[in-house]
């Protein structure tokens, strides 16, 4: 038996949800408000709501798979991310669930927001779930799995704040010792030293980083996720589609069905960032790869050339403000304050 991993899918929502209520911990929380998360969820896929999701899931037979758990993460309001973290405290997944489901958007920022706060100030990041099935929690592995797709998904985005709400004992626990802090009912973090974690799960609470915390513990994981740089580029909507679509592979012919766009289109539109490119960064593609070989060769070695640095620079393929980015790299603008540049 494997571990992958996928992006959720609409039919994919009902069993998640299932899987959700069932939980003996997390099944409470949601209570009646466990009927709102599938149109909730949908609504999101539909409108592309999500910062992140995924479904992690296990070959069990030849092709036939079995659902562990799921990931999902929302970018956040200032005003709800305020709401949040005023005592009294509530759970966050059903609060959204209602919000959404009934068409309330104003817990969350709607997708020109988010280009324009990761452009310029930041984002607040929520892990609305983390989930794995009661019966799987003590699986190391399917940890380590949801860990790399959370650091895959959410690396090249300008944060200043995440949050989430540990699911189980076992989950806050790795919250604590992977650079997460414990919201206190003074409006600030601390440490976890001396709480219970069995009674912590069972009642709403906060944890969390800021990018001002994360300054001063530099090196953990989740810290690892304030490193920031703007990106270089500026590649539209189109093409950061294509290049996501790209990283997983496939030919020409295969993205076009995959983006449901002819093959005119798809060639056109590497072309468009290969110009990008060359006038930004041109030793990024040496232009010995245009004097050498067979021309199918040369388009394979330059997309591979720059998929390998996108894989290492995922800010380039982050939604963003290409006018705020001009005007932030404007001559005589000084650059954003608390920012971690790797």
């Amino acid at each position: 038996m494997s571990l992958r991993h996928r992006s959720m899918r609409p039919q994919d929502v009902p069993a998640c949800v299932e899987m959700i209520a069932a939980h003996p911990i997390v099944g409470q929380r949601y209570g009646n408000a466990i009927s709102d998360l599938c149109p909730a969820w949908l609504r999101l896929l539909s409108a592309d709501g999500f910062c992140s999701n995924a479904i992690i899931e296990e070959t069990v037979e030849g092709t036939r798979s079995r659902m562990l758990g799921v990931g999902a993460s929302v970018v956040l309001s200032g005003d709800f991310l305020r709401e949040l973290k005023r005592p009294p405290f509530f759970w966050m997944g059903p609060e959204l669930a209602k919000r959404v489901a009934r068409g309330d958007d104003s817990a969350l920022l709607t997708q020109r927001q988010i280009r324009e706060a990761n452009s310029c100030g930041g984002l607040n990041l929520a892990v609305w779930q983390g989930f794995v099935r009661h019966e799987d929690s003590n699986r190391a592995e399917f940890w380590s799995e949801l860990m790399e797709v959370f650091l895959d998904n959410h690396r090249g985005f300008l944060f200043k704040e995440i949050v989430i709400q540990g699911e189980t004992p076992v989950h806050l626990e790795a919250l604590r010792h992977t650079g997460g802090f414990l919201l206190g009912r003074d409006g600030r973090y601390g440490d976890f030293q001396g709480i219970d974690l069995q009674q912590l799960a069972r009642e709403p609470h906060v944890v969390g980083i800021t990018r001002e915390l994360a300054l001063q513990q530099f090196g953990s994981w989740i810290s690892s996720l304030f490193r920031y740089q703007p990106p270089r580029f500026g590649f539209t909507r189109s093409e950061q589609r294509l290049l996501l679509a790209a990283l997983a592979g496939g030919t020409d012919e295969e993205l076009s069905c995959q983006l449901d766009a002819s093959l005119s289109t798809i060639k056109k539109t590497w072309r468009c960032i290969y110009d990008r490119v060359a006038a930004r960064l041109p030793e990024l593609i040496p232009s010995n790869f245009e004097a050498s070989g067979e021309a199918s060769k040369r388009g394979r070695d330059k997309k591979q050339h720059l998929i390998a640095y996108l894989r290492e620079h995922p800010e380039e393929l982050r939604p963003v403000s290409r006018r705020l980015l001009r005007e932030n790299a404007a001559p005589g603008n000084p650059p954003q304050k608390n920012t971690i540049v790797s």
